[in-house]
């Protein structure tokens, strides 16, 4: 009966080896960075953010704090949100690689993840603009876009993703 199994249980073992290693790497990266304030990652989301939100009408200037590990997005002069190290979408990006390698397909598995985690990068990117313009214009919506539409965005982009893998390329062969 276990025979049956052997499949689903080695994508399985494969996804959490995969997955638990990214973390732990991850981990040890933040730890670097841990006297310097937001980590460079981060920070560099942030610079992102600032310069599409500057090209659409919205002038934002950042504001480190060090000692809290989060920068503040400042925006048509009120400081609106903030950026710490979970907004960075690394914990995403990580499910999203695990999975993707637990169905490995060769050098295509090498493709799909290079070209799906530049998609999570940008759609991260746009949901922070995203946030801190509907704070800056709509502060009673806030929560709710905070809480729900952009989380469902970025987690939606990475289903969207996981269903693109397994259908055009994990399976394709198996189904012909």
């Amino acid at each position: 009966m276990l025979k049956d199994f052997r499949p689903v249980l080695s994508i399985l073992l494969r996804f959490i080896i995969i997955y638990l290693v990214l973390l732990f790497v991850y981990q040890f990266y933040l730890n670097n960075f841990k006297e310097a304030g937001l980590d460079p990652f981060s920070r560099m989301v942030a610079e992102q953010v600032r310069l599409v939100q500057n090209v659409l009408g919205y002038p934002t200037m950042l504001y480190d704090d060090v000692k809290g590990e989060q920068v503040w997005f400042y925006v048509k002069g009120n400081y609106v949100t903030r950026m710490v190290e979970g907004c960075n979408a690394i914990s995403v990006m990580i499910l999203f690689v695990s999975f993707i390698f637990a169905f490995y397909k060769g050098i295509k598995t090498f493709v799909f993840v290079f070209v799906g985690l530049i998609i999570l990068y940008v759609m991260n990117v746009l949901r922070i603009t995203g946030l801190n313009i509907v704070v800056s214009d709509h502060p009673g919506y806030s929560k709710m876009f905070h809480d729900y539409v952009f989380p469902a965005v970025i987690y939606g982009t990475v289903v969207v993703l996981w269903l693109v893998w397994i259908k055009c390329f994990a399976l394709k062969n198996e189904n012909s």
